[in-house]
């Protein structure tokens, strides 16, 4: 017979997973405004002192919502991870980039409720905005650092910041796309858009690097 204790820390993590799935569908129906913890004590089947004791508030509930989701993404993906020897650049590209476009039909809450939030100005910034901005910084602070591997030194010296930026165009496009998949995914062809993605940010990456070297 398992202990007490054990029975007890699993009853504990069974009730914190059905609080989170079902902030997490209520979120993605009503958005964040449209969230109550009215709603997720009836959607859990777990009284409201559940959902505060194991969260404090919506707002911290919401925002493990965010976190949450992107931890279960982040595997899905290509990690930007520092690049063997010999890497193809646009080949890791193409993979890196496809793998991000697959994971949006699964239509991740971390990007909808995170996305939704940026776009709302509060007299208070809410803790999901906060932890959605703190993913996307560590996000980019990876595409940034695999991207300054990539580059030639004489390029990373004479452009410091081109890491950062081709990062940051790469994340505005992935936006741009994750929002047209959730619009009309039936009109989209989103390996082909990140197939281009990726030809057109090797082809920034490589215009720049020829200029350095005095090759145009």
């Amino acid at each position: 017979m398992a202990p007490k204790t054990d029975r007890r820390t699993q009853h504990s993590e069974e009730s914190r997973r059905r609080i989170l799935q079902a902030a997490a569908e209520i979120s993605a129906e009503r958005g964040y405004d449209g969230t109550s913890v009215a709603l997720v004590t009836k959607r859990s089947g777990l009284p409201a002192s559940s959902v505060y004791w194991h969260f404090g508030s919506k707002d911290e509930l919401l925002a493990e919502v965010v976190e949450h989701s992107y931890r279960q993404w982040l595997p899905r993906k290509a990690r930007w991870a520092p690049p063997e020897p010999g890497t193809d650049r646009v080949a890791y590209l193409r993979d890196a980039l496809r793998q991000a476009g697959a994971s949006f039909a699964d239509q991740p809450e971390f990007m909808r409720l995170g996305l939704m939030l940026l776009l709302e100005r509060r007299a208070e910034e809410p803790a999901a905005r906060v932890r959605f901005k703190r993913i996307r910084a560590e996000m980019l602070d990876a595409m940034s650092e695999w991207w300054e591997a990539m580059l030639p030194e004489e390029v990373n010296a004479s452009h410091p910041h081109l890491p950062r930026m081709l990062a940051q165009l790469n994340m505005a496009a992935a936006d741009g796309l994750y929002m047209m998949s959730v619009g009309d995914p039936e009109e989209i062809d989103m390996n082909g858009l990140q197939e281009l993605l990726a030809l057109a940010l090797d082809a920034v990456a490589d215009r720049i690097a020829r200029q350095v070297y005095g090759e145009e």
